[in-house]
């Protein structure tokens, strides 16, 4: 049978890790055969950052892009180019950065 960690929280106080849990279930008699993890979003939400839109023009190869900067960090700033038409300067905006999982950036299936 399977049963979240989640729901033994419902139930129990367990600060131990799900590893450290196994080990003390099947001490007691109980056998775990297993811990699966599971995301909501697959890879989670590894190398996403909130970064903030500096600036903002219209892209001068393009009709429908824009070129930002986006300050993703305290010193780092990446130039951006993307098609959604209400971006600003100003705003708060996810910004996948380099490496984070391609499922992010084409939507879970």
């Amino acid at each position: 049978m399977k049963i979240s960690i989640n729901q033994l929280h419902t139930y129990l106080h367990l600060p131990e890790s799900p590893e450290e849990i196994a080990a003390l279930l099947t001490g007691s008699g109980l056998e775990v055969e297993g811990i699966t993890r599971y995301d909501s979003i697959q890879g989670g939400l590894e190398g996403v950052v909130v970064g903030e839109v500096l600036t903002c023009v219209p892209h001068p190869n393009a009709d429908k892009l824009r070129a930002c900067t986006v300050a993703i960090g305290p010193e780092t700033v990446v130039p951006i180019v993307c098609g959604a038409p209400n971006v600003a300067a100003g705003q708060k905006v996810l910004v996948a950065t380099v490496g984070a999982p391609s499922t992010l950036l084409r939507g879970s299936p």
